[in-house]
Protein backbone atom coordinates (compact mmCIF):
# COMPACT_ATOMS: atom_id res chain seq x y z
CA UNK A 1 0.00 0.00 0.00
CA UNK A 2 1.39 3.87 -0.79
CA UNK A 3 -0.21 6.15 1.81
CA UNK A 4 -0.31 9.66 0.57
CA UNK A 5 -1.02 12.56 3.13
CA UNK A 6 -3.01 15.64 2.43
CA UNK A 7 -3.24 18.41 4.90
CA UNK A 8 -5.85 21.57 4.33
CA UNK A 9 -8.54 21.49 7.23
CA UNK A 10 -7.88 23.07 10.85
CA UNK A 11 -10.06 20.84 12.85
CA UNK A 12 -11.24 17.17 12.35
CA UNK A 13 -12.73 16.40 9.61
CA UNK A 14 -16.52 14.62 9.69
CA UNK A 15 -17.04 12.91 6.53
CA UNK A 16 -15.45 12.31 3.02
CA UNK A 17 -17.37 11.35 -0.32
CA UNK A 18 -16.13 10.60 -3.88
CA UNK A 19 -17.80 12.08 -6.61
CA UNK A 20 -19.32 9.06 -8.91
CA UNK A 21 -16.51 9.05 -11.50
CA UNK A 22 -14.09 8.99 -8.72
CA UNK A 23 -11.48 11.69 -10.01
CA UNK A 24 -12.55 14.67 -7.32
CA UNK A 25 -12.77 13.74 -3.27
CA UNK A 26 -14.82 15.96 -1.21
CA UNK A 27 -14.46 15.90 2.57
CA UNK A 28 -16.20 18.49 4.85
CA UNK A 29 -14.69 19.17 8.68
CA UNK A 30 -15.66 21.45 11.87
CA UNK A 31 -13.46 24.29 10.34
CA UNK A 32 -16.88 25.26 8.37
CA UNK A 33 -15.04 25.00 4.72
CA UNK A 34 -15.98 21.80 2.58
CA UNK A 35 -12.73 21.09 0.22
CA UNK A 36 -12.13 19.72 -2.83
CA UNK A 37 -9.28 17.51 -3.96
CA UNK A 38 -7.63 15.80 -6.70
CA UNK A 39 -8.36 12.10 -6.23
CA UNK A 40 -5.49 10.46 -8.05
CA UNK A 41 -2.15 12.51 -6.39
CA UNK A 42 -4.07 14.34 -3.44
CA UNK A 43 -3.59 18.10 -4.98
CA UNK A 44 -6.02 20.65 -3.29
CA UNK A 45 -8.49 22.04 -5.81
CA UNK A 46 -11.11 24.33 -4.13
CA UNK A 47 -12.61 25.56 -1.36
CA UNK A 48 -16.25 26.31 -0.67
CA UNK A 49 -16.83 29.23 1.63
CA UNK A 50 -20.24 30.08 3.22
CA UNK A 51 -21.01 28.26 6.24
CA UNK A 52 -20.52 29.62 9.53
CA UNK A 53 -20.50 25.99 11.34
CA UNK A 54 -19.13 22.92 11.10
CA UNK A 55 -20.22 21.07 8.14
CA UNK A 56 -21.30 17.47 9.04
CA UNK A 57 -21.89 15.88 5.53
CA UNK A 58 -22.13 16.29 1.67
CA UNK A 59 -22.64 14.57 -1.66
CA UNK A 60 -22.38 15.00 -5.22
CA UNK A 61 -24.67 15.38 -8.12
CA UNK A 62 -24.53 12.12 -10.31
CA UNK A 63 -22.90 14.41 -13.58
CA UNK A 64 -20.79 16.27 -10.55
CA UNK A 65 -21.81 20.00 -11.31
CA UNK A 66 -23.90 19.95 -7.99
CA UNK A 67 -22.41 19.66 -4.18
CA UNK A 68 -25.11 19.46 -1.30
CA UNK A 69 -23.87 20.06 2.48
CA UNK A 70 -25.12 20.13 5.93
CA UNK A 71 -23.90 22.15 8.67
CA UNK A 72 -24.17 22.86 12.32
CA UNK A 73 -24.49 26.65 11.52
CA UNK A 74 -28.46 25.39 10.42
CA UNK A 75 -28.52 25.63 6.83
CA UNK A 76 -27.66 23.13 3.72
CA UNK A 77 -26.34 24.48 0.61
CA UNK A 78 -26.01 23.83 -2.62
CA UNK A 79 -23.31 24.27 -4.44
CA UNK A 80 -22.12 24.75 -7.74
CA UNK A 81 -18.90 22.24 -7.62
CA UNK A 82 -16.73 24.07 -10.69
CA UNK A 83 -17.29 27.59 -9.81
CA UNK A 84 -17.49 27.03 -5.55
CA UNK A 85 -20.34 29.74 -5.64
CA UNK A 86 -23.60 28.62 -3.10
CA UNK A 87 -26.68 28.05 -5.60
CA UNK A 88 -29.30 27.78 -2.58
CA UNK A 89 -29.29 27.77 0.92
CA UNK A 90 -32.47 25.62 2.84
CA UNK A 91 -32.70 27.52 6.56
CA UNK A 92 -33.77 25.31 9.49
CA UNK A 93 -34.37 25.73 13.03
CA UNK A 94 -32.05 23.30 13.88
CA UNK A 95 -28.64 21.84 12.71
CA UNK A 96 -28.37 19.97 9.70
CA UNK A 97 -26.88 16.59 10.25
CA UNK A 98 -26.98 14.33 6.96
CA UNK A 99 -27.68 14.83 3.01
CA UNK A 100 -28.17 12.41 0.30
CA UNK A 101 -28.87 12.93 -3.29
CA UNK A 102 -31.61 10.71 -4.47
CA UNK A 103 -30.84 8.99 -7.87
CA UNK A 104 -31.38 11.56 -10.27
CA UNK A 105 -30.55 13.85 -8.05
CA UNK A 106 -34.38 15.67 -8.24
CA UNK A 107 -34.57 14.92 -4.31
CA UNK A 108 -32.74 15.20 -1.38
CA UNK A 109 -33.10 14.12 2.06
CA UNK A 110 -31.57 16.28 4.87
CA UNK A 111 -31.47 15.17 8.41
CA UNK A 112 -32.01 17.96 11.42
CA UNK A 113 -30.74 17.56 15.16
CA UNK A 114 -32.76 17.73 18.32
CA UNK A 115 -32.62 21.75 19.44
CA UNK A 116 -33.88 23.55 21.39
CA UNK A 117 -36.95 21.58 22.14
CA UNK A 118 -37.14 20.35 18.83
CA UNK A 119 -36.88 17.02 17.56
CA UNK A 120 -35.04 15.18 14.91
CA UNK A 121 -36.45 15.34 11.81
CA UNK A 122 -36.30 13.90 8.19
CA UNK A 123 -36.90 16.33 5.59
CA UNK A 124 -37.18 15.55 1.59
CA UNK A 125 -36.54 18.49 -0.40
CA UNK A 126 -37.24 19.25 -4.41
CA UNK A 127 -33.84 19.74 -6.35
CA UNK A 128 -34.78 22.36 -9.10
CA UNK A 129 -33.00 21.94 -12.46
CA UNK A 130 -32.46 25.47 -12.50
CA UNK A 131 -31.19 27.23 -9.37
CA UNK A 132 -33.24 30.13 -9.98
CA UNK A 133 -36.23 27.64 -9.60
CA UNK A 134 -35.15 26.49 -5.67
CA UNK A 135 -37.20 26.57 -3.34
CA UNK A 136 -36.96 25.66 0.57
CA UNK A 137 -40.20 24.05 1.05
CA UNK A 138 -40.32 20.39 2.35
CA UNK A 139 -42.03 17.72 0.04
CA UNK A 140 -42.37 15.40 3.19
CA UNK A 141 -41.03 15.76 6.90
CA UNK A 142 -40.40 13.05 8.86
CA UNK A 143 -40.57 12.51 12.79
CA UNK A 144 -40.03 9.84 15.25
CA UNK A 145 -36.73 8.71 16.02
CA UNK A 146 -35.68 10.00 19.25
CA UNK A 147 -31.97 11.80 19.55
CA UNK A 148 -30.04 12.54 16.83
CA UNK A 149 -30.28 11.46 13.33
CA UNK A 150 -26.45 10.55 12.32
CA UNK A 151 -27.11 9.41 8.58
CA UNK A 152 -30.39 8.57 6.61
CA UNK A 153 -29.61 7.66 2.83
CA UNK A 154 -32.29 6.78 -0.08
CA UNK A 155 -33.33 3.29 -0.50
CA UNK A 156 -34.14 1.63 -3.57
CA UNK A 157 -35.86 3.52 -6.80
CA UNK A 158 -36.06 6.58 -4.20
CA UNK A 159 -39.54 4.44 -2.42
CA UNK A 160 -38.11 4.58 0.84
CA UNK A 161 -35.58 6.19 3.12
CA UNK A 162 -33.20 4.63 5.79
CA UNK A 163 -32.31 6.15 8.84
CA UNK A 164 -30.33 5.40 11.80
CA UNK A 165 -28.52 7.36 15.01
CA UNK A 166 -28.58 8.06 18.18
CA UNK A 167 -31.17 5.58 19.59
CA UNK A 168 -29.20 2.53 18.04
CA UNK A 169 -32.86 1.93 16.01
CA UNK A 170 -32.21 1.40 12.03
CA UNK A 171 -35.61 2.80 10.50
CA UNK A 172 -36.80 2.21 7.22
CA UNK A 173 -39.43 4.75 5.53
CA UNK A 174 -42.16 4.92 2.66
CA UNK A 175 -40.25 8.35 1.05
CA UNK A 176 -43.76 8.88 -0.37
CA UNK A 177 -46.34 8.86 2.91
CA UNK A 178 -43.92 9.12 5.09
CA UNK A 179 -45.25 5.92 7.12
CA UNK A 180 -42.76 3.87 9.09
CA UNK A 181 -42.49 0.54 7.40
CA UNK A 182 -40.02 -1.64 9.29
CA UNK A 183 -37.43 -1.29 12.57
CA UNK A 184 -34.46 -3.16 13.17
CA UNK A 185 -34.75 -5.66 15.62
CA UNK A 186 -33.93 -5.17 19.22
CA UNK A 187 -32.18 -8.43 19.90
CA UNK A 188 -29.67 -8.35 16.20
CA UNK A 189 -29.57 -4.67 15.97
CA UNK A 190 -27.07 -2.49 17.42
CA UNK A 191 -27.14 -1.61 21.84
CA UNK A 192 -25.51 1.71 21.17
CA UNK A 193 -25.77 4.77 19.21
CA UNK A 194 -25.33 4.03 15.44
CA UNK A 195 -22.31 6.56 14.10
CA UNK A 196 -22.17 5.71 10.41
CA UNK A 197 -24.13 4.01 7.15
CA UNK A 198 -22.95 3.26 3.88
CA UNK A 199 -24.78 1.73 0.82
CA UNK A 200 -23.26 -1.14 -1.27
CA UNK A 201 -22.85 -0.19 -4.99
CA UNK A 202 -25.60 -1.97 -6.46
CA UNK A 203 -27.55 -0.31 -3.23
CA UNK A 204 -29.01 -4.11 -2.22
CA UNK A 205 -27.87 -3.89 1.10
CA UNK A 206 -25.81 -1.62 3.77
CA UNK A 207 -23.25 -1.22 6.65
CA UNK A 208 -23.02 0.73 9.76
CA UNK A 209 -20.89 1.45 12.42
CA UNK A 210 -21.48 1.47 15.96
CA UNK A 211 -20.27 2.44 19.28
CA UNK A 212 -20.80 -0.82 20.16
CA UNK A 213 -17.42 -2.24 19.08
CA UNK A 214 -19.44 -3.53 15.82
CA UNK A 215 -20.47 -3.11 12.50
CA UNK A 216 -23.67 -4.88 10.83
CA UNK A 217 -24.50 -5.60 7.00
CA UNK A 218 -28.22 -5.48 6.26
CA UNK A 219 -30.17 -6.35 3.43
CA UNK A 220 -31.89 -3.14 2.52
CA UNK A 221 -35.44 -4.10 1.55
CA UNK A 222 -36.01 -6.61 4.05
CA UNK A 223 -33.86 -5.12 6.92
CA UNK A 224 -32.65 -8.75 7.90
CA UNK A 225 -29.04 -8.69 9.31
CA UNK A 226 -26.59 -10.87 7.15
CA UNK A 227 -23.45 -10.21 8.92
CA UNK A 228 -21.98 -9.10 11.98
CA UNK A 229 -18.42 -7.77 12.53
CA UNK A 230 -16.63 -7.09 15.81
CA UNK A 231 -14.15 -5.26 17.07
CA UNK A 232 -12.14 -3.79 20.11
CA UNK A 233 -13.02 -0.45 19.50
CA UNK A 234 -15.96 2.21 19.15
CA UNK A 235 -17.07 2.47 15.30
CA UNK A 236 -16.54 5.50 14.04
CA UNK A 237 -16.77 5.55 10.09
CA UNK A 238 -17.51 2.27 8.03
CA UNK A 239 -17.25 1.36 4.20
CA UNK A 240 -17.40 -1.35 1.66
CA UNK A 241 -15.01 -2.15 -1.34
CA UNK A 242 -17.09 -1.99 -4.95
CA UNK A 243 -14.29 -4.07 -6.30
CA UNK A 244 -13.34 -6.85 -3.39
CA UNK A 245 -15.27 -8.70 -0.95
CA UNK A 246 -13.97 -6.41 1.64
CA UNK A 247 -15.43 -4.39 4.87
CA UNK A 248 -13.00 -1.60 6.13
CA UNK A 249 -14.07 -0.54 9.58
CA UNK A 250 -12.19 2.69 12.09
CA UNK A 251 -12.96 4.34 14.79
CA UNK A 252 -11.42 4.83 18.10
CA UNK A 253 -12.83 6.76 21.33
CA UNK A 254 -12.44 10.30 21.09
CA UNK A 255 -9.23 12.35 22.41
CA UNK A 256 -11.17 13.57 25.46
CA UNK A 257 -12.41 10.05 26.44
CA UNK A 258 -9.36 8.28 26.58
CA UNK A 259 -7.79 11.01 29.23
CA UNK A 260 -10.57 8.66 31.85
CA UNK A 261 -10.41 5.87 30.23
CA UNK A 262 -8.02 3.18 29.08
CA UNK A 263 -4.63 5.49 27.89
CA UNK A 264 -4.73 2.79 24.91
CA UNK A 265 -8.07 3.41 24.07
CA UNK A 266 -7.95 6.14 21.69
CA UNK A 267 -5.34 4.11 19.17
CA UNK A 268 -7.84 2.12 17.00
CA UNK A 269 -5.73 0.63 13.39
CA UNK A 270 -8.16 1.17 10.39
CA UNK A 271 -9.28 -2.83 9.51
CA UNK A 272 -10.72 -4.58 6.90
CA UNK A 273 -12.43 -7.79 7.19
CA UNK A 274 -13.52 -10.19 4.73
CA UNK A 275 -17.36 -9.28 3.84
CA UNK A 276 -18.44 -12.93 3.77
CA UNK A 277 -16.42 -14.60 6.45
CA UNK A 278 -16.38 -11.53 8.98
CA UNK A 279 -12.73 -12.28 9.66
CA UNK A 280 -10.40 -9.83 9.96
CA UNK A 281 -7.64 -10.04 6.77
CA UNK A 282 -5.69 -7.09 7.40
CA UNK A 283 -5.23 -3.48 8.87
CA UNK A 284 -3.54 0.11 8.31
CA UNK A 285 -1.16 1.20 11.39
CA UNK A 286 0.13 4.21 12.29
CA UNK A 287 -2.69 6.22 12.99
CA UNK A 288 -2.20 8.46 16.35
CA UNK A 289 -5.74 9.34 17.17
CA UNK A 290 -9.51 8.41 15.91
CA UNK A 291 -10.52 7.71 12.40
CA UNK A 292 -13.32 10.28 12.20
CA UNK A 293 -14.67 9.09 8.50
CA UNK A 294 -13.26 6.73 5.10
CA UNK A 295 -14.22 6.44 1.73
CA UNK A 296 -13.51 4.18 -1.15
CA UNK A 297 -12.80 5.51 -4.25
CA UNK A 298 -15.55 4.14 -6.58
CA UNK A 299 -12.68 2.06 -8.34
CA UNK A 300 -12.31 0.17 -5.73
CA UNK A 301 -8.63 0.18 -5.93
CA UNK A 302 -7.83 3.26 -2.97
CA UNK A 303 -9.55 4.13 0.54
CA UNK A 304 -8.86 7.11 2.26
CA UNK A 305 -8.84 8.08 6.08
CA UNK A 306 -10.17 11.26 7.79
CA UNK A 307 -7.29 11.51 11.35
CA UNK A 308 -6.71 13.85 14.07
CA UNK A 309 -3.43 14.10 15.11
CA UNK A 310 -3.35 14.95 18.26
CA UNK A 311 0.22 16.25 18.93
CA UNK A 312 -0.46 18.95 16.33
CA UNK A 313 -3.70 19.49 16.16
CA UNK A 314 -3.92 19.40 12.89
CA UNK A 315 -6.11 16.63 10.77
CA UNK A 316 -5.05 14.86 7.50
CA UNK A 317 -6.32 12.66 5.05
CA UNK A 318 -4.60 9.42 4.81
CA UNK A 319 -4.54 8.51 0.79
CA UNK A 320 -4.17 4.72 0.70
CA UNK A 321 -3.68 2.93 -3.01
CA UNK A 322 -4.92 -0.68 -2.36
CA UNK A 323 -2.69 -3.37 -4.77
Amino acid sequence: MRPILMKGHERPLTFLKYNRDGDLLFSCAKDHNPTVWFADNGERLGTYRGHNGAVWSCDISRDSTRLITGSADQTAKLWDVKTGTPLYTFNFDSPARSVDFAVGDRLAVITTDPFMGLPSAIHIKRIAKDPEDQTGESVLILKGPQGRINRAVWGPLNRTIVSAGEDSVIRIWDSETGKLLKESDKEDGHKKPITSLSKSTDGSHFLTGSLDKSAKLWDIRTLKLIKTYVTERPVNAVAMSPLLDHVVLGGGQDASAVTTTDHRAGKFEAKFYDKILTEEIGGVKGHFGPINALAFNPDGKSVVFAILLKLSRSTRLVFVKQN
